[in-house]
């Protein structure tokens, strides 16, 4: 397992030119879309010369595919942005650089992250880092895979409703959901604005607190960002622990039930009081996410007409055509799905009965989630109700696969810190536990994150 402090106090091109190495070695399971060779043997130059310096210095690292970055095109793993090569590079990417880090490639996503396997990405999934005849999780699924198969050893991606989390449980690497507003999302292809969150995946908790703290503070360019709030913490007292019971229950696989179990167990090793907690409106936030998301969806996309920028059908007659050939040939099926949800749902008619509606229970799980942390410091339970599935498996039943989601998309929808954390193994398939925090509690949770590693 290769962590950040691998990488240090060697040459930064000899750290680019292994990274290189193992992900044209791994090229069978798909992870990334392209490499920035050209770029990072130029910046390990600079590094080499101690003209960059920093905290990561000569450290490599990989984008997911919706974050803007040089030395190729940004796809978002669609054809409607096949060819588009950005001008500018996210916030997030210009801090880790800034710190010395060395981007080598962009990972793998379903399309505009929009799916929960990585199959939906319109250039093939990615394959599971343990068992590649399942699938990576999504929609950052190919930076999970990047990180669990040490390619790098931290990878970017966003999360929406769970995908940084869910990706990371399923190849048993830590996953960062920051609070919202904690990490710009500046220069990153949009989902939904109102949950997407910018964070990380690592294979030590002590190197995910390094990275989001670089990633984190505030940015004019991202008016949504917080004042930097982050401070690393370095003694953790005895902490009273919430299990969510609403999501242990007969619905969530016996193995994740049971490694969930040992988790909890170990936190009471450790000296911490854990107890059992509920949250009412857990079985509704689903509906409430694929209400609100697709509606923002439906908004932000509508930038991509084949107009202003991004693939242009050739085959249109007339200017309604362009936009619907270039919409039609550039989406992929599950995001015409959100955007047609979005649509309707915001239609003269339907917003009060759906969206507003949504909106109303949203706030409702807000104050649940502000009650239960007037008690708790932390909440836990799992990410994900089942282990990594097939490939197929859930890609002809839709609510099925938005179902993988249902332990994460609250948490998003509320704003609130959330990690996944290794937590053993079902049926030879990685399992994560899922930290969850109040807002700006990100800290805390890593600092819990840390000493439970320390312990196992």
């Amino acid at each position: 397992m290769k962590t950040i402090a691998t990488y240090l106090g060697r040459t930064a091109r000899k750290n680019v030119e292994q990274a290189i190495e193992a992900a044209r070695a791994n090229e069978s399971y798909h992870a990334l879309l392209h490499l920035t060779a050209e770029r990072a043997y130029e910046r390990a130059e600079l590094v080499d010369n101690g003209k960059v310096t920093g905290r990561l210095a000569g450290v490599p690292f990989i984008v997911k595919d919706n974050y803007l970055a040089f030395d190729g095109p940004t796809t978002a793993a669609s054809h409607i942005l096949e060819n588009f090569v950005a001008p500018l590079q996210a916030t997030v990417v210009e801090r880790l650089e800034a710190e010395g880090a060395i981007c080598i490639g962009k990972a793998n996503l379903d399309s505009f992250a929009h799916g929960s396997s990585t199959e939906n990405s319109a250039f093939g999934p990615t394959k599971n880092a343990v068992d590649p005849t399942k699938v990576a999780g999504g929609s950052s699924g190919g930076s999970a895979v990047a990180v669990a198969l040490d390619i790098v050893p931290f990878a970017l991606g966003s999360d929406t409703g769970g995908s940084i989390r869910q990706p990371a449980s399923f190849n048993g690497v830590y996953g960062v959901k920051p609070t919202y507003g904690m990490t710009s999302r500046y220069g990153v292809v949009a989902m939904a604005s109102s949950t997407d969150v910018m964070g990380c995946f690592a294979n030590t908790a002590e190197d995910a607190a390094l990275v989001t703290e670089i990633m984190a503070g505030q940015d004019t360019k991202d008016p949504t960002t917080l004042p930097d709030f982050f401070e690393p913490v370095t003694s953790l007292s005895s902490l009273k622990i919430g299990v969510i019971t609403d999501f242990m229950t007969e619905d969530t696989d016996a193995g994740v039930r049971s490694r969930v179990n040992e988790y909890i167990e170990r936190l009471k090793a450790n000296g911490h009081t854990v107890e059992n907690v509920e949250l009412p409106l857990a079985k509704y936030t689903l509906a409430m996410y694929y209400i609100i998301v697709p509606a923002e969806v439906a908004s932000n996309l509508a930038r991509y007409d084949g107009v202003r920028y991004g693939s242009r059908s050739k085959d249109a007659a007339s200017i309604e055509e362009l936009y619907g050939l270039s919409r039609d040939k550039g989406f992929v099926a599950e995001t015409k799905r959100r955007i047609m949800i979005g649509n309707y749902v915001l239609s003269s008619g339907y917003f009060d009965a759906y969206y507003l509606k949504a909106q109303q229970a949203r706030q409702k799980l807000i104050e649940q989630f502000d009650d239960l942390f007037s008690r708790f410091d932390v909440l836990i339970s799992p990410v994900t109700p089942t282990t990594a599935f097939g490939f197929g498996e859930n890609t002809d039943d839709p609510m099925k696969m938005y179902l993988s989601d249902a332990m994460t998309v609250g948490v998003s929808l509320a704003g609130i810190p959330a990690l996944s954390v290794p937590a053993g193994m079902s049926d030879g398939l990685p399992v994560g536990v899922q930290l969850i925090g109040q807002r700006r509690s990100d800290a805390t949770l890593l600092a819990l994150a840390r000493s439970m590693e320390a312990v196992s």
